[in-house]
């Protein structure tokens, strides 16, 4: 992958081109993933066609000599699989989500990311949280409570997977973070073997789901033709998945989880209002106020954690790997901010 200070960028402006590349590639793959399973209700075939478009894509770039990929080896694919099986789960009921709700209810329906990450910072990494930070987090809950009492037709197993979704963005940050290391630190490597091994762990699932007999049944009943709108919006959310991998990888390893979470609450904002003028989605005063409380308490733990920066002289770090967790010395190589 280009090294962006190749292009004469300072930090600022890496950071900015990094978090607007992950916020437009992610909403075009929110829109096409809706449009996509609205043409037919096949998640896990969804992702699996997305999936392998982007290993597809990879193995491209390598033969063409724009980007090398590595070898996959198993003492690293072991080192993975905590991040593999979060990336399938996450995509999982993300895509299991947007079948059950609209586009603009998905935002309150994952609004509970935040909570979650402070949980998962203080029990997976020991980051204790101020009490102005836990009042942001109350703020989130509230506008979650508010959006989902207030929806009289929502789809409560919409709501499950969103709050599943909510917990493994979370923890995918962070895992993100701490998988670098089993790479050396290669963003590409990493988007290689993410996607090449959730493909592989995808496949039984698609089978024993039952879509499998479905698309079978529709070929003999409406044969090909039954899927062209499907595959056309599958080619193109593949063609987004693998820019959406490479830009979620990039935004972790130029930022930070923090920034991660933020720059995905504004991409919710955005969300909402391509919800209704794409898809004729309805915005409730209920849903309205629900997104507003979620924003303000995200807004305010971005403040709050700035003020914890500025006030803190030496910076906090993320181990990338056990070992760095594990070991005592001074001289820990420690390659990524919190």
């Amino acid at each position: 992958m280009a090294n962006l200070n190749k292009l004469g960028l300072n930090e600022r402006q890496q950071v900015f081109l990094v978090v607007a590349f992950y916020m437009v590639t992610a909403l075009v793959m929110v829109s096409v993933n809706k449009w996509a399973l609205n043409t037919l209700s096949l998640p896990w075939l969804l992702l699996w066609c997305q999936m392998a478009i982007a290993v597809l894509l990879l193995k491209i770039t390598d033969y063409a000599g724009f980007l090398k990929m590595p070898i996959i080896q198993k003492d690293v694919a072991k080192a993975l699989i905590p991040l593999i099986s979060i990336n399938v789960l996450g995509l999982g009921v993300n895509t299991l989500c947007l079948v059950y709700v609209d586009t603009s209810f998905y935002q309150i329906a994952r609004g509970l990311v935040l909570p979650f990450t402070v949980i998962f910072a203080y029990t997976l990494l020991g980051q204790a949280s101020s009490k102005l930070v836990l009042g942001a987090c109350f703020i989130v809950f509230c506008g979650f409570y508010t959006g989902v009492t207030s929806e009289l037709n929502v789809s409560q197993l919409g709501i499950f997977f969103g709050v599943v979704s909510s917990i493994t963005t979370s923890l995918h940050a962070i895992v993100i973070k701490k998988s670098l290391g089993a790479v050396n630190n290669s963003s590409i490597d990493l988007v290689y073997y993410n996607n090449a091994l959730s493909l592989l762990a995808t496949t039984p699932i698609f089978f024993l789901s039952g879509e499998y007999s479905e698309v079978m049944l529709r070929l003999n009943e409406e044969g090909f033709a039954a899927f062209h709108s499907f595959l056309f919006a599958a080619f193109v959310t593949g063609i987004f998945g693998f820019l959406i991998n490479l830009a979620g990888f990039l935004q972790i390893s130029k930022t930070s989880p923090t920034t991660h979470m933020v720059s995905g609450a504004v991409r919710g904002v955005l969300q909402t209002l391509l919800g209704y003028y794409a898809f004729n989605d309805i915005i409730t005063s209920g849903r309205l106020i629900g997104i507003v409380l979620i924003l303000g308490g995200g807004a305010l733990y971005t403040y709050a954690k700035d003020q914890e920066m500025k006030a803190n002289t030496k910076p906090t770090y993320i181990p990338m790997t056990q070992q760095d967790a594990d070991d005592d010395d001074g001289d820990r190589n420690k390659v990524g901010r919190a």
